[in-house]
């Protein structure tokens, strides 16, 4: 390999995030191994016709006139392009060739890997006594989650008696009628909001009174980009008003390679904070190493749910943390995650004939409901108790909520604060605030 093919790549390494030159070092390596006859066709294949999902991040200005001349150049490698607005950005797919020529633009602050998103699936209520929120009418009237995920299936105990589901958003393949083909948004959504009807009311979820809005970002295998999550961000503030949404639930992550102040979907998710809706997202998956936890989870603003499991009893002396519960600190090097939830063979509501339905027969339950393991599903748990208390104190900053569901929590294991946080989620706890408060 001619060493100075990568003179760029050094020159502008600060315009490009770790990942991507990661990615675009591993080309340049498969150049050089390739045999001396395959060169030019190997050359040609990893500049020209391999593509890197990207966003481009842009220096603020008001020369309208440069951003045209910018989205003109970047039109000759690829006509689609996306505006990302609430972070200044575009995305797009660029062969390297065309990264090495827009590096130069002055326009262009940094490059980053469009990252592949995962639901953050492995492979409850009782336990975190949100039932105890329930004796007291706190059943999430009046508030909305937005559950960005692989879409919404129609379940009776979302549809019924009357629909609950205010408004679905496809992100993925475009379709208007709400649809899951994965499965995974559905039994998000049960987990949270789910009221039973189909189960007489033994499947239940803390808010189950409370409306749901669904955002389609994740594909049949349950996979999607950053950018199309920044997308749904963008559709939850312009809609936040007109549906009263107060909670995102992001059960879904992918490995953390640049600090959260830098990470694309942290600065759009920040956004949202600000404007009052509460973020609750998942730790992720990949302990039980430490410094796993994913982004968008980084966030030291986001409420980061890890999970446990309570072996299916409401007595918390067999407790144990979930092996797979991804563990701090982060990238940062901030305390991760903020508390465990249940996340381990929680029950809830099955999109009939989906991708993890078909997957997971030994885990259906009957008609309507379906087991499944991962802080996937505690995030959900956490979003809907969080719809429980803002129904009891609408005015709650968020801010507020995450610090009043920390001083909530009770530590049951011995391990340090990058495993269990501030321990386990108890509801109990939450509502002697809210009656000592008043």
């Amino acid at each position: 390999m001619d060493i100075r093919e990568l003179h760029w790549l050094r020159t502008h390494a600060a315009k490009l995030d770790p990942e991507l030159k990661s990615h675009l070092l591993t080309c340049y390596r498969k150049i050089a191994k390739a045999p001396c006859f395959l060169q030019r066709i190997y050359r040609f294949f990893q500049h020209r016709l391999r593509r890197f999902p990207v966003i481009i991040q842009l220096t603020p200005t008001r020369n309208y006139e440069a951003i045209k001349e910018l989205r003109t150049t970047l039109a000759k490698y690829n006509k689609t392009i996306n505006n990302l607005t609430i972070i200044n950005s575009l995305a797009t797919s660029l062969s390297l060739r065309a990264i090495k020529k827009i590096t130069t633009h002055s326009l262009i602050k940094k490059i980053y890997l469009d990252q592949e998103i995962r639901a953050l699936l492995h492979t409850a209520i009782p336990t975190t006594k949100a039932t105890t929120l329930w004796q007291h009418n706190f059943t999430g009237k009046g508030v909305t989650i937005a559950i960005m995920d692989t879409g919404i299936s129609s379940h009776p105990d979302l549809l019924l008696p009357q629909n609950r589901v205010l408004a679905f958003k496809d992100f993925v393949n475009k379709q208007t009628t709400s649809y899951d083909d994965n499965g995974h948004g559905t039994h998000c959504a049960g987990s949270a909001a789910g009221n039973g009807y189909a189960s007489a009311g033994k499947y239940k979820g803390p808010a189950h009174e409370a409306k749901i809005v669904s955002l389609k970002i994740l594909n049949k295998m349950g996979l999607g980009k950053s950018s199309t999550a920044i997308e749904a961000v963008e559709w939850i503030l312009a809609y936040k008003k007109k549906f009263n949404i107060k909670i995102i639930s992001l059960s879904l992550g992918y490995k953390a390679t640049v600090s959260y102040r830098e990470d694309p979907l942290c600065q759009a998710l920040e956004k949202a904070w600000q404007a009052g809706i509460v973020i609750c997202t998942a730790a992720g998956n990949d302990g039980p190493e430490n410094k796993t936890i994913n982004s968008p989870g980084i966030h030291p603003d986001f409420i980061t749910v890890g999970a446990f499991d309570d072996h299916n009893t409401i007595d918390p002396a067999d407790d144990t943390i979930a092996e797979f519960s991804s563990r701090g600190p982060t990238l940062d090097g901030l305390t991760k995650p903020d508390f465990l939830l249940p996340g381990h063979n929680i029950i809830s509501a099955r999109a009939k004939g989906s991708f993890l339905d078909k997957l997971n027969q030994n885990e259906v339950v009957d008609d309507w409901y379906l087991s499944l393991s991962g802080t996937s599903m505690a995030v959900p748990l956490c979003a809907g108790i969080i719809a429980q208390l803002l129904e009891a104190k609408p005015f709650l900053s968020p801010s507020e909520i995450k610090k009043q569901l920390r001083e909530s929590c009770q530590k049951i294991f011995s391990a340090d604060a990058n495993v269990q946080g501030n321990g386990c989620l108890n509801c109990s706890k939450l509502l002697n605030q809210q009656t000592s408060n008043t």
